[in-house]
């Protein structure tokens, strides 16, 4: 949630420091197996745990990722929009897992997603307010598609002459707009509630757990932990992530990874790589992971019964210590980010520079800043200003090579680039972006902090605010 600095600081280091002993005092546990609380079962199993539907949506957005830079220019558009919508927005078929997939001797246990679980898709899971960091006026899912379309005709999916590389904002607009919004707008929030999805009562005719232990399970599914989070380093999550960790990724020793359980996905991806890199002083990762944990032991230890409102308000402490924490690792991103184009606009003024290369990166690292800037904006909160002024900052699209930039859509679809801005007021937005962000937001890590340059570049300007030029 938004917050000026220092509120709810001091909560949220003791929530930090109760994660950091678990884990350094070894009494650190994992999410699952959870014990058959409720009372109406009679089936067979034993683990109340189930979150398999929300890994099956990681699947379909890393897929769906890998297929968005597989355009050649228009000549197989048709098919690669039909196959991308198969991943968004579901199919019939039993669909095969494009990522992550083996990789050397990282070895995957599941090929297709019917194996994890099936008839699943994003668009049902998807954000569908207003968003107002896009030109069209769009809804969320509405946004989403008209993406998809666009990395259908692109050329490997960049737009060089808009800079857009839907890839990136695809995916990291989908990790906020699906991931992020579903946990803390809807399973975390609204499913805590006394009179919705009960402890007493199945979650559905016939399932093994009840109605809190799974909004609980499809809240922890959303961020993309292992099970056994809390037995990792930052380092090594990341490793797992990346694809380069079996031994850490492989719990149980069977000589596969099986991504119900054992892959580390999108959002825990990052905290881990806020946690490892910059200041090096945060505990994303291991606060949510403990989060969840803790808040699922308060279910399963109401042994079915009915939560007592003070359950629940532990609940809700719980849930806000994820959302927070979360929210701060998209700002974060937003802030690396915006860090990253900063420095990409100094490369491309140099001399002798490779500018095609150093464009193509520059326009890379502006996706994942506007993703990530509109994932921030897809949570439980309205952002109201600070929104407002992100999205003044980082613009419809990037400052273009000549100059140019988006600043809105026409009737037929085609974006329009009516105004102009020179390189350095530019940068001088991403600098108000960090600033902004660690103006608004508990941020700590602030990878590629680029402040110190604020002053030299205001007087370089000469003026105080970035300039636009018609």
């Amino acid at each position: 949630m938004l917050r000026l600095k220092l509120k709810c600081t001091s909560f949220i280091v003791a929530i930090s420091m109760i994660g950091s002993s678990a884990i350094a005092d070894g009494h650190s546990a994992n999410y699952g197996p959870f014990p058959i609380t409720l009372k109406s079962y009679s089936g067979e199993k034993n683990n109340s745990v189930s979150y398999t539907g929300q890994i099956a949506r990681h699947v379909l957005h890393d897929s769906l990722k890998v297929l968005a830079g597989q355009g050649n220019g228009g000549e197989n558009s048709t098919a690669l929009e039909k196959e991308m919508l198969s991943y968004f927005s579901g199919s019939e078929k039993n669909k095969a897992i494009i990522a992550p997939g083996s990789k050397g001797e990282f070895v995957v246990k599941q090929t297709t997603l019917n194996e994890i679980s099936s008839g699943k898709n994003i668009e049902g899971k998807f954000y569908n307010g207003s968003m107002m960091a896009w030109p069209g006026s769009m809804k969320g899912r509405e946004v989403a598609l008209q993406m998809i379309k666009k990395a259908s005709i692109a050329n490997k999916g960049v737009d060089a002459e808009n800079g857009y590389n839907w890839p990136q904002l695809i995916s990291k607009f989908t990790m906020g707009a699906m991931a992020y919004s579903q946990a803390v707008d809807n399973y975390l929030d609204e499913k805590l509630e006394a009179g919705t999805k009960p402890n007493n009562k199945p979650y559905k005719d016939g399932a093994p757990y009840t109605g809190k232990e799974h909004s609980w399970d499809e809240g922890f599914g959303y961020f993309g932990a292992a099970a056994h989070t809390l037995s990792l380093t930052a380092d090594q999550a990341y490793g797992v992530a990346k694809r380069k960790d079996m031994a850490s990724a492989d719990a149980n020793g069977d000589g596969v990874v099986d991504l119900k359980s054992e892959m580390i996905f999108g959002p825990a991806y990052y905290a881990a790589a806020f946690d490892r890199s910059g200041s090096k002083t945060t505990k994303y990762l291991h606060t949510i992971m403990q989060a969840y944990v803790d808040g699922r032991k308060v279910i399963t230890s109401a042994n079915g019964a009915i939560l007592s409102d003070d359950e629940r308000q532990m609940l809700k402490n719980h849930a806000s210590t994820i959302e927070s924490n979360w929210e701060m690792v998209l700002a974060e991103a937003v802030f690396k980010y915006a860090g990253s184009v900063y420095k990409d606009i100094v490369k491309m003024q140099e001399d002798g520079a490779d500018q095609a290369k150093a464009y193509n990166a520059y326009v890379k690292h502006w996706g994942e800043l506007k993703g990530f800037s509109m994932a921030l904006q897809s949570g439980r909160n309205n952002l109201g200003e600070t929104a407002d002024t992100l999205n003044d900052l980082i613009l419809f699209g990037p400052v273009t090579l000549d100059n140019s930039y988006v600043t809105g859509i026409s009737a037929n679809g085609s974006f329009e680039r009516d105004r102009r801005m020179t390189w350095n007021d530019y940068q001088f937005n991403m600098l108000k972006v960090q600033k902004l962000m660690s103006d608004k937001f508990d941020i700590a890590s602030l990878v590629n902090n680029k402040l110190g340059d604020i002053e030299a570049l205001a007087g370089k300007l000469g003026i105080a605010e970035s300039a636009e030029t018609d």
